[in-house]
């Protein structure tokens, strides 16, 4: 923007430019402090994540059961079988500590 030729050039900022300017300064600096720290915080906790669940090696299905599917908890692996049993093993040891029959609430011909 240029100026009319009969108007002096400004000789100093008015204090509303001054102001504006300092606000400027003021949030792009607490900008690059907060992405900063957003990374920071992402960095330490993804380190921090826990490790994904993993099958323990000592788990042994009974003789003539096949799994169908698998649920892991803390403390227990539930495994339920082709023949509709769900087996409860404990997570450390891998002992079997609960045992149960699934029954299809429609009969057992339309529960397949």
């Amino acid at each position: 923007m240029t100026l009319p030729p009969d108007m002096p050039p400004p000789e100093g900022q008015s204090p509303d430019v001054r102001l504006v300017k300092r606000l400027v300064v003021v949030l792009t600096s607490v900008m690059i402090l907060g992405v900063i720290v957003i990374i920071g915080l992402l960095v330490t906790q993804i380190a921090r994540s826990p490790a994904p669940f993993a099958l323990p090696d000592n788990i042994t299905l009974p003789q003539d059961e096949a799994a169908r599917a698998v649920t892991l908890s803390r403390d227990w692996v539930l495994i339920v079988t082709e023949n509709q049993t769900l087996l409860v093993f404990d997570r450390r040891t891998g002992s079997l500590t609960h045992s149960a029959t699934l029954i299809p609430l429609n009969g057992p011909e339309q529960g397949q």
